[in-house]
């Protein structure tokens, strides 16, 4: 392993955030971890800690300066994490949801996502070409199975659309060695975890990931303890 390698986890919750920010830590990593309770210093683990708004884009480059400044080096991994809905204030009632809401959690599910690659890729260009380098979204099954629930609208509005565009980033930019990976959990019969998703096991195979083993596709669906299974 080379001697520098950089994580930055954006959107460090308490499951799935946290428990990847720990693995990559212990695989060598210098980590960086940005939410809105970021503080600007080092948590208790070491890891940088950022904070960031998600739902502003813009904000976005200015993580990547930070991690650049502290490490000396540009993230090889960067997990995206961060999520956001907004249920409709009419219960069922799907076009009740304000467009400023709909805005903004499109912002957090696919924009600042979409930001985050193009910052991720203009830093892996400045690494050593041995150097592997990953996208990783935290995704769900509403990139392929549409459900007729209001709530979900905003959030699988956005996990398509980013699945769509990491699926033509891995195919545009995999020759170079730069891989995008959209990653879905789900129970071995391939029904969705929902809320039971399990954040060890993301941290497992976003390792896996990260070293670009198994041939592993953009659409990267999971189950625990097996990695990757096609559905």
């Amino acid at each position: 392993m080379t001697t520098n390698l950089v994580a930055l986890v954006l959107g460090s919750g308490p499951r799935i955030g946290a428990s990847v920010a720990e693995k990559f830590a212990s695989q060598g990593y210098k980590v960086a971890v940005a939410s809105r309770q970021g503080t600007g210093s080092k948590t208790p683990e070491g890891f940088l800690s950022l904070k960031a708004d998600f739902s502003k884009p813009e904000s976005i480059p200015a993580l990547f300066e930070a991690v650049k400044s502290e490490f000396n080096s540009a993230p090889s991994v960067v997990v995206y994490n961060a999520a956001a809905l907004t249920s409709p204030p009419v219960a069922d009632s799907l076009f009740t949801i304000p467009v400023e809401n709909v805005t903004s959690d499109l912002n957090v599910n696919t924009v600042s996502p979409y930001v985050a690659a193009q910052q991720a890729v203009a830093g892996w260009e400045t690494l050593p070409s041995e150097t592997k380098k990953s996208f990783i979204y935290t995704g769900n099954i509403l990139n392929v199975n549409v459900m007729p629930v209001p709530a979900y609208t905003n959030l699988g509005m956005g996990k398509a659309a980013s699945a769509f565009w990491i699926s033509v980033a891995d195919g545009t930019y995999s020759a170079k060695g730069y891989r995008f990976f959209y990653v879905d959990e789900r129970y071995e019969d391939g029904k969705s975890k929902g809320s039971a998703i399990d954040g060890p096991a993301h941290a497992d195979f976003y390792v896996q990931l990260a070293s670009h083993e198994g041939n592993v596709p953009a659409l990267a669906t999971f189950v625990k303890d097996k990695g990757y299974v096609g559905f």
